[in-house]
């Protein structure tokens, strides 16, 4: 049996195909079965007040593909775009690997992998603009 395994902390709260789940009282596993479901632990999940940034932008819109809020061959382009655009000025070999792992997701129509990519960059992004940004 393969698939996503989540592990949920008391009271934790994940989005699932565009329901808001929340865990009980207690630790639990949780086996997501169903391929290409659309999973976001919303602990993770980035609130419009902080899309301030490039890297913020283009997670956030794989995270609305992720929630159910805008369809995913709609932000397909934005995404890969976006991507793009953040090719020309991460250029260190580190970025590129994460940069593309996202591209490499969003072919696949992996939202979560396309996110979980790119939230790798947030550090780097952080550090390149400064305390005034981020």
């Amino acid at each position: 049996m393969s698939g996503l395994v989540l592990k949920l902390n008391p009271k934790e709260r994940v989005l699932v195909n565009g329901a808001v789940i929340e865990n009980g009282d207690r630790r639990s596993r949780l086996s997501i079965l169903t391929p290409n479901a659309n999973i976001l632990r919303l602990r993770d999940a980035i609130r419009p007040e902080e899309v301030n940034t490039p890297v913020r932008r283009v997670c956030y819109i794989a995270q609305l593909v992720l929630s159910g809020d805008v369809d995913q061959n709609d932000a397909r382009l934005q995404i890969l775009r976006g991507i793009e655009q953040l090719s020309r000025v991460l250029s260190d070999d580190d970025s590129r690997i994460h940069l593309d792992a996202a591209t490499d997701a969003v072919a696949r129509d992996d939202f979560y992998r396309t996110m979980k990519s790119l939230r790798n960059l947030l550090p780097r992004e952080a550090r390149l603009l400064g305390p005034h940004q981020a």
